[in-house]
């Protein structure tokens, strides 16, 4: 009863998606190879800082100004040494270390900031959503060269009952503007070992995993 509860729920999030013009395309394609596809060689895209990621800041020659594992809070917002409730959700790392360092440069010197991520939460846009008949659906956060083998590592698995080669991939599209669904084999990859099978992430990615329907 359980599992055709959770399968009809899936499905209507689904439904939901192509009622509302969001997904583009109704039998979901599949996506390349992860083995054909060209990896990035230069740096990725800077991360941005999301609530809930853990900071630490340096200043140079003022350590007793910096903070360590200090956490962005739920309104975006961190507070360190003479540096009060100043916003840090939406700036990369180096964005938010220009920003403290031309507050200090009120109190001290030519100061050196650094602002190194140390946990990760990330903002929806940057992160990679698996819901469904996973061992434990989660979010996690997006880094560069991501595949669907690292994702379901993450989450453990496919659950005992789950229908992977059911399972469907939302990727927003920029140049339409919307979202579009692709296939994915995850029984195949997983259970079989079908390297094909394994394709790339990208930002925003949500996998969704149905249940077999007995």
């Amino acid at each position: 009863m359980r599992n055709r509860a959770t399968a009809r729920f899936l499905s209507l999030i689904l439904g939901l998606f192509a009622l509302a013009g969001c997904v583009v395309g109704g039998g979901g394609p599949e996506l390349p190879p992860a083995a054909f596809v060209a990896t990035q060689e230069g740096p990725s895209q800077e991360y941005v800082i999301g609530p809930l990621d853990e900071l630490s800041i340096h200043v140079w020659r003022n350590p007793e100004l910096g903070a360590t594992n200090i956490q962005v809070r739920p309104d975006g917002r961190i507070t360190i040494p003479l540096v009060t409730d100043m916003p840090a959700v939406g700036k990369t790392p180096a964005m938010l270390q220009e920003d403290i360092r031309l507050h200090l440069s009120q109190f001290i010197e030519q100061p050196i900031v650094s602002v190194i991520v140390t946990k990760f939460a990330g903002t929806f846009s940057q992160q990679v959503r698996i819901i469904g008949a996973t061992e434990k659906p989660a979010s996690i956060p997006y880094r560069a060269n991501m595949t669907v083998l690292d994702a379901m590592i993450a989450v453990g698995g496919l659950s005992e009952f789950a229908a992977g080669n059911r399972a469907k991939l939302i990727r927003f599209d920029p140049r339409v503007g919307r979202q579009r669904e692709y296939s994915l084999r995850l029984s195949d990859l997983l259970r079989r070992g079908d390297s094909d099978a394994n394709v790339m992430l990208a930002p925003g990615d949500v996998i969704i995993i149905p249940e077999s329907v007995f």
